[in-house]
């Protein structure tokens, strides 16, 4: 269980950090760029692990498979952490970072459509949670005074909208082909997919690297996309989903923290009552899947 739970710090701090450190690259680099960057280093860091869980499972990948991760990539890169990559250039980290920790709430309805996850009366109670902390940490009052920007503030909304797709979605072949190959393959899908966009769009794709800047970027591409997912990976091998998903019940807490002793981001009413909101409702929705794992220990 020791190495189960450095997994989920690990992934909750790594996680936890991501926003600021996107904010502090985004000086530099263009949004999109920087999205591409560290999830083509960050899906090459992960290719080994992949290949080698492939080979244990003795799964070669179908045309299907290509087709279903060709879905996540776009869906996971393309869209949901390219909006997010944005929506930092606008709105606070701490913010941005507790929006994305709503996803859940997306993903229970995605599920009970795509994955025929059934809708109970709890993950209605989940729902209406984090549907109430997503509320109040947006602060409606903020968006009318213009002191957040209201096309941004959506942005952020339909990152975590579009990842919870991509959770429920992906909920249909993780068992075949394990949550490393999942990740790894769809990372860089979706990056080839993004960089005929760039090209066409005139972005740049390695402009701004240099000496000062590299730090940066191989953090967030090492650190935050490879070994932050590699870490959840584990600790869904180690404890299972709902063990695993203490790190993102963790990241709402660990984000506004560093971002406002890194970047001096303001920590607000509304952000702490919106987080205990969203909290709760992260709780009771992973709370059947620990009763159900403590039984069996």
């Amino acid at each position: 269980m020791k190495k189960c739970y450095f997994a989920i710090i690990a992934t909750a701090f790594l996680f936890g950090t991501m926003e600021v450190a996107v904010k502090y690259a985004g000086a530099t680099f263009n949004s999109i760029q920087l999205t591409f960057l560290r999830f083509l280093i960050g899906g090459l860091m992960l290719l080994p692990f992949s290949i080698a869980d492939l080979k244990k499972r003795g799964h070669r990948l179908t045309p299907g498979d290509w087709g279903y991760l060709l879905f996540l990539g776009v869906t996971s890169i393309c869209l949901s952490m390219a909006l997010l990559q944005v929506s930092i250039t606008r709105i606070n980290a701490n913010l941005a970072a507790v929006i994305i920790c709503t996803n859940p709430l997306f993903t229970m309805i995605f599920a009970h459509f795509v994955a025929n996850d059934p809708f109970t009366k709890r993950k209605a109670v989940v729902l209406a949670l984090m549907l109430v902390g997503l509320v109040i940490v947006a602060d409606p009052r903020s968006v009318l005074s213009g002191s957040i920007d209201p096309l941004y503030l959506g942005y952020a909304v339909l990152a975590s909208l579009t990842f919870g797709l991509y959770t429920a979605y992906g909920k249909r072949r993780i068992a075949v082909l394990g949550g490393m190959t999942q990740n790894a393959v769809c990372f860089l899908l979706g990056c080839a997919v993004l960089l005929p966009i760039m090209l066409v769009a005139d972005i740049p794709v390695l402009g701004g690297i240099s000496l000062d800047t590299l730090p940066i970027l191989l953090y967030l591409s090492i650190f935050v996309t490879g070994l932050g997912y590699y870490f959840y990976m584990k600790a869904i091998e180690l404890g299972g989903p709902s063990m695993a998903s203490i790190s993102f019940f963790l990241k709402p807490i660990v984000a506004p923290i560093l971002a406002y002793i890194v970047l001096g981001e303001p920590i607000t009413a509304n952000l702490v009552v919106g987080i205990v909101f969203i909290l709760a409702g992260s709780y009771i929705n992973m709370a059947p899947g620990l009763r159900a794992r403590k039984v069996n220990n």
